[in-house]
């Protein structure tokens, strides 16, 4: 086995939940923070730590500012390889590397370009002794409520909402107010054991790839690399993260980011 590390970061979506109503520009990945695209702070906290040989950011084919976001950077190579999901763009990303099967990979959100240099070394430290690999995450500290969805056969107080619904007024034949309403909590969950999970995930680059490539032929949805890892039956270490590791999803994200960087 070895202990070769590289890093990719997956940067061809355009993420659209952060732009504000009415917004044009590039994809959130080049929007400046703190005077330097998101995309070349996250790629620079990856380099900070020397064991991590190689950044291989990969863009979609149409891409055009990467080039010039990540000019100068050391050990990073750019690549159009992305596909139209974060699992597909990975698995483009490994095979496009020619990286061995027992090299480890990292893979981290251009969207989190606040990752410490501790927590990224924590990571790397924690997961090279380990058979399956980890990802860096936060124990869930505030009450988590789970949200009722909409259901136009319900009535009254039992109906069930959508968060994307909101009212306009109208009833059924029957009377009964059918028009979706704000959203509503369905319960209060358990916290105890739940994690937020961030970036970087660290696994082996075969075990990473078939665990991908076995989500997709069974249409699993893969949310993050761990996700993979786990329908494929491991379960992957939880490594501390830190708060200041948050993924930039709306739009007050960058101005909270910017006082961290």
């Amino acid at each position: 086995m070895t202990d070769s590390l590289i890093a990719i970061v997956p940067a061809a979506g355009v993420g659209q939940r952060a732009a504000r109503a009415g917004e044009s520009g590039p994809p959130k990945q080049y929007r400046l923070i703190a005077g330097q695209p998101m995309l070349r702070h996250a790629v620079q906290a990856l380099l900070a730590d020397a064991r991590i040989a190689q950044v291989r950011v990969a863009v979609s084919a149409e891409d055009s500012w990467a080039a010039e976001a990540l000019a100068g950077l050391p050990r990073t190579v750019c690549r159009p390889c992305g596909g139209p999901t974060r699992a597909e763009t990975v698995a483009a990303a490994l095979a496009d590397s020619g990286v061995a099967g027992d090299d480890w990979v990292l893979v981290h959100d251009a969207a989190r370009p606040g990752l410490p240099a501790q927590a990224l070394a924590r990571l790397i430290d924690t997961c090279l002794s380990d058979a399956v690999g980890g990802l860096l995450a936060l124990p869930v500290a505030d009450t988590v409520k789970s949200q009722r969805r909409f259901d136009s056969g319900a009535l009254g107080g039992q109906s069930t909402v959508n968060a994307s619904s909101r009212p306009t007024g109208g009833s059924n034949a029957s009377g009964v107010d059918s028009t979706p309403a704000e959203p509503r909590v369905r319960a209060t969950l358990d916290r105890d054991g739940l994690w937020l999970a961030q970036t970087p995930q660290m696994f082996r680059a075969g075990l990473l790839h078939a665990a991908l490539a076995s989500a997709q032929s069974a249409g699993v949805i893969v949310t993050d690399e761990a996700s993979a890892i786990e329908a494929a039956g491991h379960a992957p270490l939880l490594v501390p993260g830190s708060l200041r590791n948050f993924k930039v999803t709306w739009p007050d994200d960058f101005e909270l980011m910017g006082k961290w960087l």
